[in-house]
């Protein structure tokens, strides 16, 4: 039986992560190159609870980076390439009959792991969507009359391609809305490339990579992170944000004002709480700045607004909409 802990004893310094988080970009330095605003989204999406929607052209290292960081942080990976002819059961299992012992058994599918890669998301149909939003938002799963609890932290990155859209669905907007980031993935630049070439072009390069963090450790910097403070002000200021996507007249945006058809919904403004909260702490302070909103505020609100057919018939892009907010709503 384990002594009972001394109430005059000081309580244990906390445990300071940012050493083992610097040694994570390290080690994923040795595989990827010149990913590092990617890599700083998918922490900030494991470190908060958040998935992530990646969209990029074929080649930019998009499953590479997830793959590699599952290895850092000694989690549980697992790949699912999407297809128009996945069933809903080939991702979250099903029940298979024991011709033995006369019973049927469950056989989980490979969307109880830590990290899910929903590789090339929008080329399954409506019933596969579905089947992944109970998961990523209830963290469970159904099978048969059973509920069965994922493990935790469970992250689902997805990739998309927006160049090829032929044999694609859309993603339906209350799945896109339960993605806590959509981070556009660009080319490299030529350094980085030249880099990334030299590196595959050898036939005898190995992805040797070493595990840091632990699920212990990322539940220790979960709760750091929410324990760095946020302004009343910075709070107010959030929530403005958030309104001039759903009223940017309001906001004296005029060019804007016909051009939204539905603006961010309540969840933008949970994930962009969490989300600069996140930014404030991997830049080593327990307070944030206006500049942690807005380091992330594309990448929270890009895929929750939806333009107007008018709108996009004349170049706007929802980019645009969201620079203008950042130029225009004041902190006060």
């Amino acid at each position: 039986m384990l002594p009972a802990p001394d109430p005059a004893a000081p309580p244990a310094a906390p445990v300071d992560y940012h050493p083992l988080i610097r040694q994570v970009f390290a080690e994923m330095g040795k595989v990827v190159v010149g990913q590092q605003q990617l890599l700083t989204r998918l922490l900030i999406g494991l470190f908060t609870g958040g998935h992530i929607l990646l969209e990029g052209v074929p080649g930019l290292a998009k499953t590479l980076t997830i793959s590699t960081l599952a290895k850092v942080l000694h989690l549980h990976f697992q790949r699912v390439q999407f297809t128009p002819d996945l069933l809903p059961s080939d991702l979250v299992g099903t029940m298979i009959y024991n011709q033995n012992q006369s019973v049927f058994e469950v056989k989980k599918g490979p969307i109880f792991a830590n990290l899910v890669l929903a590789d090339e998301i929008n080329r399954s149909p409506a019933k596969v969507q579905s089947a992944l939003l109970e998961a990523m938002q209830e963290k469970q799963v159904t099978i048969g009359e059973t509920t069965y609890p994922l493990d935790l932290p469970f992250l689902v990155l997805a990739t998309q391609n927006p160049v090829e859209q032929e044999g694609t669905y859309p993603l339906p907007e209350a799945q896109v809305d339960r993605f806590m980031l959509k981070v556009h993935v660009d080319y490299l630049k030529k350094a980085d490339e030249l880099e990334v070439m030299r590196r595959m072009a050898n036939l005898s390069f190995v992805e040797d990579v070493q595990p840091v963090l632990t699920q212990a450790d990322i539940f220790g910097i979960r709760q750091q992170i929410n324990q760095v403070q946020i302004s009343e002000t910075l709070e107010k200021y959030l929530i403005e944000l958030v309104f001039a996507t759903r009223r940017p007249a309001d906001y004296d945006l005029v060019e804007f004002a016909q051009a939204v058809q539905f603006g961010a919904s309540p969840r933008a403004s949970i994930a962009l709480h969490r989300a600069s909260k996140a930014v404030a702490y991997l830049e080593g302070r327990d307070y944030v700045l206006p500049e942690d909103i807005k380091e992330v505020a594309a990448d929270v609100l890009n895929h929750r607004i939806l333009l107007t057919y008018e709108a996009e018939a004349d170049g706007i892009r929802t980019q645009d909409l969201i620079e203008a907010i950042l130029r225009k709503v004041p902190i006060s």
